[in-house]
């Protein structure tokens, strides 16, 4: 069953609610015309009339009364053996929709791989699918609140659950997702989640967010490869506002959320020397080659250097990190085709 026939049942129900409102509405006034019934009486009288229930009648009927009332029976069945027909169908038609719609979500989620799985749906987790689907790279939400999952599940890949629940994980594809980002609020929650995903997934690479100072620790220690702090973060940036703002500035213009604002981007050296040769950074000349500077260089055991030397010697299990305008960026992604 599709939307648009969940759209269509809607119509029928305001249709079926008009009509046994009609119905009730030429009952009480039929009664109160032809029987000079009260008011109490007529409502009383078409109730007890349309819902067959078999109560006695208010006082004896007239000949016309009768014939009204045989009417208002015939036509109220009708009218109500519709409303209930249509009610059901839109039930069982929601219900046959989501079980569909699961199963969808289900399909897409097994073929997955080498994906992100992101804990929590709140202001940080949603900030975390934007940039990752800024970047086309595939993820899924764990979130529990029926209510958010409804809002956006158009708009994102859902399971519904408890991340700190082996099955809810298994269900998002943990053992073969390649990072879990965790985002609940609660470090002791982020706490469980981060121990549970450990013993699924040995090679996870694990972010969990921590509110508290004292939480960093033991959630590196629980199997947390990175523990970042909102809070301590967003202080730590106004502060920095005051102290020197025009650098501060000059960094937020800095992007690396989509295709066309993209200021930044790593390139690992095996993308590189697949299509050329090259030793060293002076060998690559990127600034020539793409108007791209590189400003930074990681090497294989993950030490970073800042403003590497033009002689240094790239390794290949390396990266480079460059810099340069969205133009300048797009046509190194296309030169060594990344992305």
């Amino acid at each position: 069953m599709t939307f648009n026939m969940i759209r269509l049942l809607r119509s029928k129900i305001l249709w079926a609610i008009c009509l046994m409102l009609l119905v009730l509405l030429f009952g009480v006034v039929g009664y109160k015309i032809l029987s000079d019934f009260s008011w109490i009486e007529a409502i009383y009288m078409t109730i007890i009339t349309v819902t067959t229930v078999g109560f006695s009648e208010v006082r004896p009927l007239d000949a016309n009364a009768k014939i009204f009332t045989v009417f208002l029976i015939v036509t109220s069945v009708f009218i109500f053996g519709f409303a209930l027909s249509v009610i059901t169908e839109y039930l069982l038609g929601r219900n046959s929709l989501q079980i569909l719609k699961r199963k969808k979500v289900k399909k897409r989620i097994d073929k997955l791989t080498n994906h992100v799985v992101v804990c929590g749906f709140g202001r940080n987790g949603m900030q975390a699918a934007e940039r990752l689907r800024a970047y086309n790279k595939p993820f899924v939400i764990i979130e529990r609140s029926r209510e958010i999952i409804e809002r956006h599940e158009d708009e994102v890949l859902f399971v519904e659950g408890n991340a700190n629940e082996d099955e809810v994980l298994l269900e998002a594809g943990i053992d073969r997702a390649q990072y879990l980002i965790t985002a609940v609020p609660d470090d002791a929650e982020n706490l469980f989640i981060v121990l549970t995903a450990r013993q699924l997934n040995k090679e996870l690479f694990i972010i969990s967010r921590a509110s508290q100072v004292t939480s960093q620790k033991k959630l590196q220690f629980a199997g947390a490869d990175k523990v970042i702090m909102p809070d301590k973060i967003g202080g730590d940036h106004m502060a920095s506002l005051v102290v020197m703002p025009d650098l501060i500035t000059f960094m937020d213009k800095l992007s690396i959320e989509g295709e066309h604002t993209t200021n930044l981007e790593e390139v690992e050296i095996e993308d590189i020397t697949d299509q050329l040769d090259c030793n060293s950074i002076r060998d690559l000349d990127l600034r020539r080659r793409t108007g791209c500077t590189i400003i930074g260089y990681i090497d294989p055991d993950g030490n970073y250097l800042i403003n590497p030397e033009a002689d240094l010697q790239l390794q290949p299990k390396g990266k480079v990190i460059v810099l340069g305008r969205p133009e300048q960026i797009r046509k190194l992604n296309q030169m060594f085709q990344i992305g």
